[in-house]
């Protein structure tokens, strides 16, 4: 059981992963809408792993992901990149300012735990 961090600005989105994340692979999900709120509730909470939408209104993936990187206290979460936009140079901006991965919109919610999963216990970077 994981605790997860899902933000994600796509009300549909957040429902249909924390449907999958809770039902399909047990997971507790807490769901934020940008990158600020990701920050706040990190003050209050910690979670196992934190799942960033890269375009994202007030603060984007990448913005919070550098941040959170750069702070000891969440430093060492996992970050993974949901993103609707797979080239090549976000990936791998991504992937240099720590995530642990990427998972490409739109995803198969049944598969999305598993998916996960590979990418924590280091399997792929990319999950398609």
């Amino acid at each position: 059981l994981m605790r997860i961090l899902l933000a994600e600005d796509d009300t549909s989105i957040q429902r249909i992963a924390s449907l999958a994340l809770e039902r399909v692979g047990g997971h507790q999900v807490t769901t934020v809408n940008n990158g600020r709120e990701t920050l706040e509730s990190l003050k209050h909470q910690t979670f196992d792993l934190i799942l960033l939408d890269i375009m994202m209104p007030e603060l984007d993936g990448f913005e919070c992901c550098r941040i959170l990187k750069g702070d000891a206290k969440t430093q060492a979460i996992p970050i993974i990149f949901l993103t609707a936009r797979a080239q090549t140079q976000e990936i791998q901006k991504g992937l240099a300012l720590g995530a642990a991965g990427y998972i490409v919109k739109p995803f198969d919610p049944m598969t999305l735990p598993k998916q996960i999963e590979e990418i924590l216990s280091g399997g792929q970077a990319h999950a398609s």
